[in-house]
């Protein structure tokens, strides 16, 4: 289920992929319903493609989320993440994933995750499995993305080189004509 939720970065809350556009995708808000397009500047992350750091190996989100549903009895977080100070915030997790990684999880990655456990839970998405059948629909997003990212990367560094090859390479100046 989390191959198609998606987090934007600088857009709050989590997005489930509607549908592919021309150089875009239809993104649906988990929070409020909105539909929206994302473009090839957005930084967008399947959630199925996160994991937390561990002591041993990293662990991956599906799983955490999981832990986090048991002990929550697949209910809102019984801490409030916006209130809470840090050391709150470390007990709790280190009650959902006992080995993870004190020094490379920080109390911001705890509080995103809870808001994302929440944001899940209100949307009745209590499945939080990676489906494997679905491989080729999240690799061809990742395909539409990555494609999306680089054609804009193409297009601001065209503009770069005619902007530094300056008026010259407009009017053709000092070119020798045949």
């Amino acid at each position: 289920m989390l191959k198609n939720i998606l987090a934007i970065t600088g857009k709050p809350g989590l997005f489930k992929l509607v549908t592919r556009g021309n150089n875009m995708l239809i993104v649906e808000s988990l929070v409020d319903g909105k539909r929206m397009p994302t473009y090839a500047r957005d930084k967008i992350v399947s959630l199925a493609d996160v994991s937390m750091f561990t002591e041993g190996e990293d662990i991956a989100l599906n799983e955490v989320l999981t832990k986090l549903g048991e002990k929550e009895e697949l209910k809102q977080a019984t801490i409030d993440p916006k209130k809470a100070d840090n050391k709150q915030l470390g007990d709790f997790f280190a009650q959902v994933l006992p080995n993870y990684d004190r020094d490379r999880v920080y109390p911001s990655d705890i509080r995103k995750l809870i808001i994302w456990y929440n944001i899940l839970v209100n949307a009745g998405i209590t499945d939080f499995t990676v489906e494997e059948e679905n491989n080729e629909v999240a690799a061809d997003t990742q395909k539409s993305v990555d494609n999306s990212q680089k054609k804009a990367a193409q297009k601001v560094q065209a503009k770069t080189q005619s902007k530094a090859a300056g008026p010259a390479a407009k009017t053709g100046v000092g070119a020798k004509k045949g």
